[in-house]
């Protein structure tokens, strides 16, 4: 049975006032509290280590496990920095960073990497040259050469989300970059070059996009886009403390001037674009249900099939605003469900400032559980999917509430670093007040990732940073992509930290645990890169499911290869695939410690060893 909320509390929603509520609430707390313009908790007590740095930037310790390996120089991607605004942050425009997109653009079996960067006010103006977007190009050597100039995607505008997909079919992954100003379409030419389409296919909007989400809605086999907006803005009238327009309520933290918003100021309504099938996309938010009335402030956003119907739902993660969860209705329109669902809020009640957003079965029961990441102050949120669309926040019960509390969280992953077969959770964080390193409140401007091993969907470990390992690189984090770079099969880490140069984490992990990969190709009536089909693996006593997405972490895109792990087991079993069609089928993997290519109605169609063709090896 689905579970409702109270009669009154849906009456309200109904006409419009909860969303009135939620505001002058807002305002209250933020005159309490001091807390300002993101909705979060109340203050904290101060964390130190034992040198007494903020826990944000500290507690390494001297040994242990090296989980990761910090590789960004000589994977040559520190050689690319992202910049956004000027460095004291006095405006939000500034602040929310970019994300980066897992893409394999040429069709050689290994992913390269998209990093989207921002801008300044000089460039904007077109008084300087704007600052680049990177297409790292994957040598297959652990290097990486960028080619963004020669693929035409530098995008020199002011940057914000991207997601990866082949939204026309034709075997190529393209890449929507969501932007302030317009956003573009780079269509894939087969050739290493993209043509930005963005003006033909009717998806520039011109204001503030922040995520982008990939997902057929309706079936029909084209994969329809949806684009969150954040804040109705004007770069040459942005608001500051003082500022007459916004309550200093909403540009303060802790009674420290700091910039305004995102809470007191205009939001930007959220975009469905249907896809037409000839390059060009209408507009169908409206009649969908999801454009976003209220004005919330969008961040990430993720098609997938909540509820296990073959239906994509749609979840959006918004800033200091009630969270979406939009149910898929199966005709074209989707049902409003972010209170009754529970989440909308927390188990407190209250809204909470999401950022980063991801999903993955964590229980290995079939069931897509939900993850969160938001402001300092406050808890990251796990919900557990009690079926039937029901969600739980359960972050205290499996041990990911407490730590987390001084990190200001940005990407957001669920996924098997250990290859045990259970999938882990990895935050990385940063805040957004250049200020707060001139306090003594136990957090910091740059901040280090959190990474906590999944004990057997019960509990959740935490694993300390080594130090002078990757889990001890602090940086101003912001958008990451998780996946395979190296086609080993163990998943990698690609941070965009704002204004500073790209991380790159390898995952060196210590085990010996085997694992399988699938590489989804779509028939005639699915999406031909399979986004939206959903893959059961039954191997090593369990049954694990993975997904294909495009969207998702922080205003991100990551390897759309369903991974799994299998622990010391020898067998690769059998993958129970869930087409977007509809259609069904299984296939027995022959040996694990493979990427194997599966396409849609003739099963097994190629396979990387060592990310060569196993023939080859």
């Amino acid at each position: 049975m689905r579970k409702r909320a109270p009669a009154l509390l849906l009456a309200a929603a109904s006409l419009g006032v909860f969303s009135l509520s939620v505001a002058s609430q807002s305002l209250a707390r933020a005159q309490s509290t001091g807390m300002g313009g993101a909705s979060t908790g109340a203050p904290a007590k101060p964390v130190y280590d034992a040198q007494h740095r903020p826990i944000t930037a500290g507690g390494f310790v001297d040994s242990g496990p090296v989980v990761f390996e910090d590789i960004s120089k000589q994977s040559g991607l520190a050689g690319w920095k992202h910049v956004m605004g000027t460095p004291a942050k006095q405006y939000i425009l500034e602040t929310d960073g970019s994300g980066v997109g897992l893409i394999d653009y040429d069709n050689d079996g290994w992913l390269d990497i998209y990093m989207v960067n921002g801008s300044t006010y000089d460039a904007l103006d077109g008084k300087t040259t704007p600052p680049h977007a990177a297409l790292f190009h994957n040598n297959h050597d652990g290097t990486f050469t960028d080619v963004a100039a020669k693929a035409g995607v530098t995008n020199d505008r002011w940057g914000f989300g991207v997601a990866i997909a082949d939204y026309d079919n034709d075997g190529w992954p393209d890449i929507f970059v969501a932007n302030y100003g317009k956003n573009r379409l780079y269509h894939n030419n087969h050739d290493g070059t993209f043509t930005d389409v963005g003006e033909k296919a009717g998806i520039t909007l011109g204001n503030w996009s922040d995520g982008v989400a990939w997902g057929d809605y309706d079936g029909d086999g084209k994969l329809d886009v949806f684009v969150s907006g954040y804040l109705h803005y004007d770069a040459h009238h942005q608001p500051s403390f003082g500022d007459p327009t916004v309550p200093d309520a909403f540009c303060q933290l802790r009674g420290m001037a700091v910039m305004c918003g995102p809470r007191g100021l205009k939001g930007e309504p959220d975009h469905l674009f249907h896809n037409n099938g000839d390059g060009t996309f209408t507009d169908v938010s409206v009649k969908a249900g999801v454009s976003d009335p209220s004005g919330y402030y969008g961040f990430t956003a993720i098609f997938a099939d909540m509820e296990n119907n073959g239906r994509q739902d749609l979840l959006v993660a918004n800033d200091s605003t009630p969270n979406y969860l939009y149910h898929n209705k199966g005709n074209g329109t989707f049902e409003d469900d972010s209170y009754i669902s529970g989440f909308a809020v927390n188990k407190d009640g209250r809204e909470i400032a999401s950022m980063g957003l991801a999903v993955g079965d964590y229980r290995n029961n079939g069931l897509l559980d939900i993850l969160v990441t938001d402001f300092s102050d406050d808890y990251k949120v796990l919900y557990r999917n009690d079926g039937d669309l029901n969600f739980t926040d359960v972050s205290d019960e499996v041990g990911i509430a407490s730590l987390p509390i001084p990190f200001l969280g940005w990407g957001a992953g669920l996924f098997d670093y250990d290859n045990d077969g259970w999938k882990d959770i990895f935050m990385v964080n940063g805040h957004v007040y250049p200020q707060v390193d001139q306090h003594d409140w136990g957090t910091s401007y740059a901040e280090r990732t959190l990474l906590f091993r999944n004990l057997q969907g019960q509990k959740f470990q935490y694993i300390p940073p080594v130090k002078g390992s990757g889990l001890a690189v602090v940086t101003p984090g912001r958008g990451a992509a998780f996946g395979d770079l190296f086609n080993d099969g163990r998943i990698d880490v690609v941070i965009n930290p704002v204004d500073g140069p790209a991380v790159l984490l390898r995952n060196v992990n210590p085990d010996h645990h085997h694992w399988v990969e699938l590489k989804l190709v779509g028939g005639a009536k699915s999406p031909r890169d399979a986004v939206g089909a959903t893959v059961y693996l039954t191997a090593n006593g369990m049954r694990q499911r993975e997904d294909i997405l495009s969207g998702g972490s922080f205003i991100s895109s990551n390897d759309q290869r369903a991974h799994f792990g299998l622990g010391i087991a020898r067998e690769a079993g059998t993958a129970e695939i869930h087409w977007p069609s509809g259609a069904r089928e299984s296939v027995r993997l022959p040996a694990v410690d493979r990427i194997y290519t599966i396409t849609e109605g003739h099963g097994i169609t190629a396979s990387l060893c060592g990310g060569r063709p196993c023939a080859q090896r």
